[in-house]
C-alpha cells in the first residue's frame, strides 16, 4: 500500500514516516503543495495523508484540485485547527476521515486500518479490498489481471443473486458472450470458485 505524506513539520513527518514503513507501508514524504502536485501527477497512490495548512497554501485546496482532476485517492486530514468550518469542507471534498494534532502514530494506524477493513467484501477464503483493488486468498496477494478482477467484483456485490449477462459484458474490453464465457470459465479456474449459470439469466456466486 502506496501512501503519501504531506507535511511541513520535518521531524513530525519523518516519524510518521518511519513508524508506517516499519508497518509494511510504502511511503513518499513531501512538505509543500508543489511537491505533492508534481508527485502525484507521476505516481499513483493508496492513500493520502494531507495536513491543512502548509508553507505554500492549503491541503484542502490541494484535495480540491486532486478531485477536479478526477484523482479520487482516499484522504486523511492531518490537522492541529479546531476549525469546525474547515473539517466540514474536507468531508465535502471528499476526505474520509480526519486526524488531530498532537496524536500518537499507533492512532493514525487505528484509523488506517478501520477505514480500509471496513470496505472489505469477502467470499469463503476470498476477500477484495476496493480501495485498494486487491484481491486475497488467505491474506495472500492474488493478481488475476483487471478483465477478471472486474467480473470477480461484480459477482462479490451480488453474491446469492443473479448478475445479467449485460451487466458482465460491460466488465470486458470486448464485449461478446463467447468472450464472456471464456473469462468467467478462467475466472473459476484463477480462484478456485463455482460460478453458477443461470440459464437465460445471467450468472451468480451462491451463497455459502
Amino acid at each position: 500500500m502506496n501512501i503519501l505524506i504531506l507535511e511541513d513539520d520535518q521531524i513530525f513527518g519523518e516519524t510518521l514516516e518511519m513508524f508506517l514503513s516499519l508497518e509494511g507501508y510504502t511511503i513518499d514524504l513531501v512538505s509543500t503543495i508543489e511537491e505533492a502536485e508534481n508527485i502525484t501527477f507521476n505516481k499513483n497512490f493508496d492513500l493520502y495523508l494531507f495536513d491543512i495548512n502548509l508553507p505554500d497554501g492549503k491541503g484542502l485546496q490541494l484535495l480540491n484540485e486532486l478531485r477536479d482532476a478526477e484523482d479520487n485517492t482516499p484522504t486523511i486530514f492531518i490537522t492541529a485547527l479546531t476549525d469546525l468550518n474547515s473539517i466540514s469542507e474536507g468531508f465535502k471534498l471528499g476526505a474520509m476521515d480526519y486526524i488531530k494534532k498532537p496524536f500518537v502514530p499507533e492512532e493514525l494506524l487505528i484509523r488506517i486500518e478501520a477505514k480500509f477493513l471496513d470496505k472489505t467484501l469477502k467470499y469463503k477464503n476470498i476477500s477484495y479490498n476496493p480501495i485498494l483493488k486487491t484481491i486475497f486468498i488467505d491474506n495472500n496477494i492474488v493478481d488475476i489481471g483487471v478483465v477478471s478482477t472486474k467480473l470477480f467484483v461484480k459477482l462479490l456485490e451480488n453474491i446469492g443473486n443473479i448478475v445479467s449477462k449485460n451487466e458482465l459484458l460491460e466488465c470486458l474490453d470486448v464485449a461478446s458472450e463467447n468472450a464472456l464465457r471464456v473469462n468467467l470459465t478462467k475466472l473459476k479456474h484463477k480462484l478456485s470458485i463455482d460460478i453458477k449459470n443461470i440459464r437465460s439469466r445471467g450468472y451468480m456466486l451462491e451463497e455459502y
